[in-house]
């Protein structure tokens, strides 16, 4: 007990002590150069040409049907290790669930001895005054259940992020991630978007909606001096972990 007692007070002094360090502090914002976008964007490597394909001489500098990636008609779009494309997030769900459920049951057993070789008039002159054989066992149950359960919500959450590539998958799915802070005062936003996106899903603006993001984990939220307010305190998250009612 003395041993559970002293290693609720060391993290409960541990976590005093990294809120403190935050007192009179604006939260600190993520470097960019402690980034995985910033990674990928140093290690940017050229698609690879196929061997097979036929050598074309170069086209003049100045012809509109130059297929270069800078050139007028050009394909812009993000296609690999260090490109950049933008996430449109407008997520507008509503969900509706209502379950209702009733039971019930009831029973009755009841078992009498009128007669039975004058064995329960004996035992009737035996028995305490008023108790009697004659009526042996009666029993009478019944139970009754009934729930009603209904879930209703509605989100709805508009945004727009820029990711970077962070690889090429061999079946030529691109593997994005992106992040934004924002930091107002003593609050910091923090928006972050990973997933797999197929490059004929990114549109000609190099855009892409999130609902074309396999594996997509979209993060909204902040932290400061608001957000720590509504949080509840260390100790009381650990008494409700604990408390078995």
């Amino acid at each position: 007990m003395r041993l559970l007692l002293v290693a609720f007070l060391a993290t409960a002094l541990l976590a005093g002590c990294s809120r403190l360090a935050d007192v009179g502090q604006a939260p600190e914002i993520t470097p960019v150069n402690a980034t995985r976008d910033h990674t990928a964007m140093l290690t940017y490597a050229l698609p690879l040409r196929d061997e097979t394909a036929p050598v074309r001489a170069p086209l003049q500098d100045a012809s509109l049907w130059t297929g270069e990636r800078g050139s007028l008609l050009g394909d812009r779009r993000a296609m690999q290790r260090g490109d950049i494309l933008t996430v449109v997030i407008e997520i507008d769900d509503r969900a509706e669930i209502s379950n209702s459920t009733s039971r019930s049951r009831s029973g009755s057993e009841s078992l009498a001895l009128p007669q039975l070789l004058g064995i329960p008039q004996r035992l009737d002159q035996r028995l305490p005054e008023g108790a009697s054989m004659a009526n042996a066992v009666s029993v009478t149950s019944a139970s009754a259940s009934d729930g009603d359960g209904s879930v209703s919500r509605n989100e709805r959450l508009e945004l727009r992020v820029a990711a970077t590539i962070l690889d090429v998958m061999p079946n030529g799915v691109l593997a994005i991630a992106g992040q934004q802070e924002v930091r107002v005062n003593f609050e910091l936003r923090e928006l972050l978007v990973s997933g797999f996106v197929r490059p004929a899903d990114i549109t000609r603006q190099n855009e892409i909606s999130y609902d074309k993001i396999a594996s997509a984990r979209i993060s909204y939220g902040g932290r400061g001096q608001i957000s720590d307010v509504q949080q509840p305190r260390y100790g009381q998250q650990v008494v409700d972990a604990l408390l078995p009612f």
